[in-house]
């Protein structure tokens, strides 16, 4: 099996990315007692963000959603996704949105 390429070899002429709104669910779902699938991916996409300028993540009984400039995000919902599955998710649902207070594209 061939390793796929790194998004740092991708095309490199791409407009920034706008501010980014991103929710995922972690599966299976115990109620009242998150396992360490969905410990995981919140504790990787906190560390990810955090100390990065205007984002946000909120927690909530059923997914966490974060906010931040993209770029960032994208790294952090990557390493969520990372740690659910390396912690035993069977499944993330997973939801992005251009953040509704950016201008994009953004001006330059």
């Amino acid at each position: 099996m061939t390793a796929s390429p790194s998004p740092a070899s991708g095309p490199t002429d791409l407009p920034a990315l706008p501010r980014l709104e991103v929710e995922f669910t972690v599966e299976p779902f115990h109620d009242a007692a998150p396992g360490p699938h969905v410990e995981g991916a919140i504790e990787a996409i906190a560390t990810a963000l955090d100390g990065v300028a205007e984002a946000t993540i909120d927690i909530g009984p059923f997914g966490t959603a974060a906010t931040g400039p993209g770029e960032a995000t994208v790294d952090a919902l990557t390493a969520a996704l990372r740690a659910a599955f390396a912690n035993g998710a069977t499944r993330v649902s997973v939801q992005v949105t251009a953040a509704s207070d950016g201008e994009y594209p953004p001006s330059t």
